[in-house]
Formats: structure tokens, C-alpha cells, sequence
């Protein structure tokens, strides 16, 4: 077995995969630049942090489970009367995922409010946070299933992991009882603990209607504006313009 081989090897047994898959061209990269011995030290390490960074981003974008790849690059402000490009700009600091803050976009269908849920929340995952994508009623599906095996406190556990929870679509359909009591728990175990960005097509007075019970509605909207950044999305529906020219 050659030298490189046996480096190569022993940087594999250190699992140090990324140094050991590029060692062949890193040396190259090292000889041609006539770096010196601490810099060819830093090359590495910093080769294998950086691969380490990227497989754990792709992992978190994954399980983030985006129903589509929509990049703020690609939001047309054009469309909106009520946001700004600055104004989303502004939140890709993360200050409210660090201050446990929330997003809310209400607006009628079509405006947008998806699009710049799943586009921040990329932003998020690249800044090195995890975020979980969920539609509303599948959401409430999965708690309600998880309350008749008795198994609420453990799926909200496995939810509060991520630093966002993307709830899209949240008032599309009335709510049950159970789905109310279950939906409750969740956004009072992320309150002050971990962040939510909220899709809805209700004004916060309107929501007594799907949730049938005022009672019930006061405290999840008291919960959520709390320490929230609210957006009313106006302008013409994305999708209606698209079938327009179509």
C-alpha cells in the first residue's frame, strides 16, 4: 500500500470522509499555490468543516419536507400593494427565529403567502437553522391522531425540535373539538420556546368561524401575535395572473 493510500486510510478511520475522499487534490491544489505546511493544515480542516456544513444543511433541507422549491429570489413584489422586498429582506437576519418570534402572512389565495413561508424558511435552513414545512390540516390530522393514541406530548416533543414550524393554509376548513384542544397544545408548547411562520386566509377576527369557539380563539391568537411580525398580503392572486396570460 502506497503513502497515499495509508493517509488516505487513516484520515477515513478518523472519519474524516471529506479530507480523505479530496486528499488527491487537495495536495495538488497545496503544490501548485507552494502553500506552506500551516496552511496546507487549515486547508483541511477547513475542506472538512465546510463539507460537514454542507451534508448537514442538505439533511436539514430535507427534513424540513418543503412541498416546493420557491426562492424569494423568485417573489414578484410586483403583485403586492402591502410588502416589500426590503421589509422580507429585513427578517433574513433570523433576529425573530433567535427571539422565539413569529410570522404571520394573511391574505386571500393566490398572493403569495406559501411562497414567501417556504422562501424564508430556506433562507433559515442555508443560515444553519431547522424548519419544518406542514399544512394545517394534515397538521391537525397528525395531532388529532396522536391524542387518540396518547401520544400528544411526544409528538409535540419530536415538533419543538426545529428552531420554525411552518404552518401553511391554518383556517382553510372549520375544526373539530379534539383538532382544537390538539392545535392549542402545540402553539402553546412553541409560545416563548421556538418559533412559528403562519399561513392564513382569516383576519384574526374572523377566526372564531373555523374554530367554532371564541374561547378557543382568543388564546391561540393571543399566543401567536405575542411576540409575532403579522403582514396582510393585498395585490392581485399570482395564480389568476398566470391563468390570465396564459
Amino acid at each position: 500500500m502506497g503513502t497515499l493510500e495509508l493517509t488516505t486510510g487513516r484520515y477515513r478511520s478518523l472519519r474524516l470522509g471529506a479530507i480523505a475522499d479530496d486528499l488527491t487534490d487537495l495536495l495538488r491544489q497545496a503544490e501548485a499555490n507552494e502553500v506552506s505546511y500551516l496552511m496546507f493544515a487549515d486547508m483541511l480542516a477547513e475542506h472538512e468543516r465546510a463539507s460537514r456544513e454542507a451534508r448537514r444543511i442538505e439533511l436539514n433541507r430535507r427534513q424540513a419536507r418543503f412541498p416546493a422549491d420557491k426562492r424569494l429570489e423568485a417573489f414578484d413584489y410586483r403583485h403586492q400593494t402591502t410588502i416589500t422586498k426590503r421589509q422580507v429582506k429585513a427578517l433574513l437576519d433570523f433576529a425573530f427565529l433567535d427571539n422565539r418570534e413569529n410570522l404571520v402572512f394573511i391574505g386571500p389565495p393566490g398572493v403569495g403567502k406559501t411562497h414567501l413561508a417556504i422562501g424564508i424558511g430556506q433562507h433559515a435552513v442555508e443560515a444553519g437553522y431547522k424548519v419544518r414545512f406542514k399544512n394545517a390540516l394534515d397538521l391537525v390530522e397528525e395531532l388529532e391522531l396522536a391524542e387518540m393514541k396518547g401520544e400528544l406530548k411526544k409528538k409535540l416533543t419530536q415538533l419543538a425540535k426545529v428552531d420554525a414550524l411552518v404552518i401553511d393554509e391554518l383556517g382553510y376548513l372549520p375544526m373539530s373539538r379534539a383538532a382544537r384542544y390538539a392545535l392549542f397544545q402545540l402553539i402553546n408548547r412553541f409560545y416563548e420556546y421556538r418559533s412559528l411562520i403562519v399561513t392564513t386566509n382569516k383576519d384574526f377576527t374572523q377566526w372564531g368561524e373555523f374554530f367554532h369557539d371564541d374561547n378557543v380563539a382568543v388564546p391561540i391568537i393571543d399566543r401567536i401575535i405575542h411576540h409575532s411580525h403579522l403582514y396582510m398580503l393585498g395585490g392581485e392572486s399570482y395564480r389568476l395572473k398566470q391563468k390570465t396570460l396564459s
